[in-house]
């Protein structure tokens, strides 16, 4: 990600976190907030975090470099 302000949050391994996508509980979770013409520090939204792989699938998606489903 080129200038972008992703985030992560990470929890013991023993608790976990869930993903707001797939459900699973994983030991961190991120999201991007703002990049380029995408901004979710302001807009009202509701905020989602994802595991490794949901993140890179929806950001590929955003970043038009795949197909959304």
């Amino acid at each position: 990600m080129d200038q972008s302000e992703a985030s992560t949050v990470a929890s013991p391994p023993e608790a976990g976190l869930e993903c707001d996508f797939c459900q699973l509980r994983v030991p961190s979770v991120r999201r991007v907030a703002l990049d380029a013409d995408y901004e979710r520090l302001v807009t009202p939204h509701a905020v989602q975090y994802a595991c490794l792989d949901c993140f890179e699938r929806k950001d590929r998606v955003r970043l038009g470099l795949a197909p959304s489903r």
